[in-house]
Order: C-alpha cells, then structure tokens, then sequence
C-alpha cells in the first residue's frame, strides 16, 4: 500500500486528499495520512454559527464566513466536489433582485454603472451619466476604442503590472476609481506590482484580439447574451449567478472533503517540523514528537511555510519559494437590528478606493448577498481590512479592529445603531501577492518539483488563489505522484460538463 502525506489541511490538501480517495475506491493499492497544524479543518474557508440570542426564535442562527464566501460559478471544480460529496443541493446563489455595488469617490457612494465588466464600460448612457467619474476621465477611458494595441517583441512573455495596463489602456482616473478597488481589490494586492500574466491573462489576450478592452468586453457581453437566448434555464433547474456558496457556509464544502476523504486518516493539531527524503521514500518529522513515512509527499500550504520544508530537499525550489510575497489581513462581521441600522439594505456591497485613504477596504452586506445569513428582523455585514498598503492595521487588538470597522461604516454608510455581536478572522500572511515574475518563479517550483519523485506542491500560492484553484492545484498534485507509479484515474471532463 503506497502512503501519499498531504501536509496542510485547507481546501487545497483536502481536493489532494479526496482525488487519492477516489484513486483508491478505483481499485489502486493507494492512500494518504493528511496532517494540519491547527485543530480544525478548512485553512482560510471558515464559517461560525452564531444563535440568535435576541428574539429567542428556535434555531434561528448566523452564517458567519471568516474567509471566502463564495467561488466563481463558471469555474467547475466545487460544483464537482458539490455533486461527489452530496451537497450540490446546498449550494446557494447570490439574490441578485437586489444587486448593487457602491463605490466610495470623492467622499461621495455612487453605483457601478450597470454594463462595466471588469473595468471596462459596454453600455454608452450608464457610463455617460454616472458620477463615478470626471467627465475628463470618462474621455480618456473612451480613448481605449483608438489606443493602439501593444506590441510584444517575439518570444516574450506578454506580462505587465495591472497599473501599466490600465494607465496605459484607460487612464490613471480608471485605475484609481474602478480597477484597483474591483481587481486589484480582490486579490488584495497592489496594482503597481501586481502581474496581469499571472492574474488576468485574459486582459492581455484581449487587447492582442480586439485591440480594445471596451472592444472585448462588449463582444464578450454579446456572447453571454446569445447563450442566455441559446440555452433558456429549463424548469427547476438551479439558478445560476456569478458567485455561488453554500447554505451551511463555505465550510460546508471542507467539511463535506474531509467526511469524504476519511477523518480517520486527518491529523490535526501537529505541524510539520522537517521532510527527509530517502531511498525508500519521504520521513516527515512532527511537533508532537513523532514521524511519518510515505511514499510521496504534497506539500499544500503557503509558500512561506513550504519554504523552510523544501529548502534542504532543493534550494531552487526553496529560493522561488522566498519570492512569492505574501499579505496580512482581517474580515470584520458585524451584526444589526434591521430597524436599528438605518440604511438601505438593498446592495451586495461598498468598495473604498486606495485613492479614498480609507481604512476600511470594502464591506459585504451578507446578508442581502446570501439568503439565510441572518434571521428575521437582523443583517450580517462584513468588513475587510489589511492588504500590502495597510498592514500597520493588523497590529491593533481584536476590539480595535471592531471599533475601526464600525466606525468606518458609520461615517462612509451612515450606518446607526450598535453591533449585537462581533467576530473577527486574522490572516496572517494569507493572501499571496503575484507579483512580475510570479510565473517564472512558479515554473521554477514545477519543473525543480518535477524532477523529484514523489514530491509535489499544492495551494493558492501558485496558479490561483480562488477556491476552485486550489482544489484543482490539489487534485493536479497527486495527479503528478501517480502518473510516476503509472496510475491513471478516469477523466472528469464529462463529469464537470454535466454539473447542471
């Protein structure tokens, strides 16, 4: 029996560990011992119920996500996992009759003018009548449709920072108001250094393609737009929107792998001290005193922790390794009367431009984004600080970061009333930065990796940080460990065809 060690149990090392599983129902003499240091499951998907204490309605809770709430739809990994472990049916749309995106200017909330993809405009009169933007930097955003498209010298990699892309595509006014907060928003990462080639290739693509984003976008529209007509939903079938999460939380779905995989072969509570790799196989030593032996190891966890675990196994990988950078940062969820907060609860969210020297980088109103975050009569808001320009912020006390959060929806919300509870998630380097050069350093870790049997990388430090990324970066993993012992498990592609 050929022993696979996973070290690391977020959604990457469960994805690595539920493909060995499958590997191993298949009939291959394969298994795994996946070991976490902390004593729950999930990494950074985590979801906390909270009782509804103030009305006393039986059962009556708050989903309460500490990390991602969600995954894109169109990616088909989760709905994949969804289906094997038994939750496709929980899986749970945005409500979008109440879809809005503020964004803070100036000072001032405006809505994202209806038709912006990306940061792209595909509708003439919302973008001409918005606020958002000056009326010189509506102009030089225009003057995407007759700027030229780059050219690449043959041979290089067609890669820039999401600042010099979009200064260069749409203006300095484009970036400050709308692709920072939108793109470089999610990724939690900063424009100047941020690498469209490892992030958003299809940007890149796009302008070689149409020669315009706004050219691209509008294209790309139309064809969502056809395939809508094409292929009308049938009846009773599962609505589908941008993002999709789950009625129990993101953690459903990590609770869902792990049951799947086996808890019998999961150890929590123990990190992992060093890996020696020998004649016979991998040792990997823990802090609890004790060893394992395996025939391979997947290391899934972030590049700063993989670093000093690989460094005596090659120093190549270990160097590359060093130059993934890496963020801090907090959620804040806050919960309200609904008659006591007042506001309009009728938008999925705010996003505060850097240009806006806010301390607060966005805020989710929960539950109007997700049906059955809060109870009747409640509302469940999220707050995100932190990120590469603010990680002074992490410093604060927990109860700082809940009085900063609650302050700064106050002043750019309006928000009133206080919070009936508080609950605050830290990340502590958890958000990778891929900056230029991120894809050489990660074709480094692959080819160095590569060479070595037995031993492959896992996790949202590599190919991409959403969840479906690091399932499949987990599932990519042992597909690497068992293609050297000539094991081949059945292809998904028909199974990820048919997720509706």
């Amino acid at each position: 029996m050929r022993n696979i060690i996973v070290i690391g149990g977020g959604v990457a090392g469960l994805g690595a560990a539920l493909k060995v599983k499958r590997a191993a129902e298949e009939g291959h003499d394969v298994t795994f011992t996946l070991v976490e240091k902390d004593p729950r499951l999930g990494g950074k998907i985590a979801t906390e119920y909270v009782e509804d204490e103030w009305t006393g309605e039986a059962g009556a809770r708050f989903v309460v996500d500490g990390g991602p709430d969600c995954f894109l739809t169109e990616k088909p990994a989760c709905h994949r996992i969804a289906k094997l472990t038994g939750i496709f049916d929980d899986e749970l749309p945005t409500d979008d009759a109440r879809k809005r995106t503020h964004i803070l200017s100036r000072g001032r909330l405006y809505d994202l003018p209806d038709g912006v993809m990306m940061f792209a405009p595909t509708k003439f009169l919302p973008f001409a009548t918005t606020g958002l933007f000056s009326l010189p930097g509506k102009i030089r955003m225009g003057m995407d449709l007759l700027i030229p498209k780059r050219e690449w010298p043959e041979g290089q990699r067609m890669d820039e920072t999401l600042e010099s892309f979009v200064v260069r595509r749409m203006g300095r006014e484009c970036l400050d108001r709308l692709a920072e907060p939108l793109v470089g928003g999610v990724h939690a990462s900063d424009p100047a250094q941020m690498s469209l080639a490892a992030t958003f290739p299809r940007l890149l693509e796009m302008e070689q393609r149409y020669g315009s984003l706004t050219k691209g976008f509008i294209a790309a529209r139309k064809k969502v737009e056809e395939m809508r007509k094409k292929y009308p939903p049938k009846p009773g079938q599962k609505k589908r929107t941008f993002f999709t999460s789950f009625t129990g939380g993101m953690q459903q779905l990590t609770d869902a792998m792990a049951d799947a995989a086996g808890r019998d072969k999961i150890r929590t509570g123990a990190s992992v001290e060093t890996i020696e790799r020998g004649d016979g196989g991998w040792t990997v030593s823990l802090s609890d005193g004790t060893s394992l032996e395996g025939d391979a190891v997947v290391v899934a966890t972030e590049s700063w922790a993989a670093e000093p675990l690989l460094r005596p196994i090659d120093t190549d990988i270990a160097n590359a390794l060093s130059g993934i950078p890496t963020s801090s940062s907090a959620t804040v969820s806050l919960a309200f009367r609904e008659d006591e907060i007042g506001i309009d609860m009728n938008a999925f969210g705010v996003l505060c431009p850097l240009v806006e020297h806010r301390s607060l980088m966005a805020a989710t109103y929960s539950s109007t984004k997700w049906p059955g975050r809060a109870p009747s009569g409640k509302v469940l808001m999220r707050g995100f600080v932190g990120g590469p320009h603010n990680q002074a912020i992490m410093e604060n006390s927990d109860e700082e970061l809940v009085s900063i959060v609650h302050g700064e929806m106050r002043d750019i919300l309006g928000v009133k009333g206080e919070p009936l509870f508080s609950r605050v998630f830290r990340w502590h380097l958890g958000m990778p930065q891929y900056t230029t050069g991120h894809l050489d350093r990660v074709e480094t870790i692959e080819d160095r990796s590569e060479a070595i049997q037995g031993l492959a990388l896992a996790g949202g430090s590599y190919r991409g940080v959403g969840v479906p990324n690091c399932i499949e970066s987990g599932e990519r993993a042992v597909s690497k460990v068992l293609g050297e012992w000539d094991i081949a498990l059945a292809e998904d592609a028909e199974e990820e065809k048919r997720y509706y």
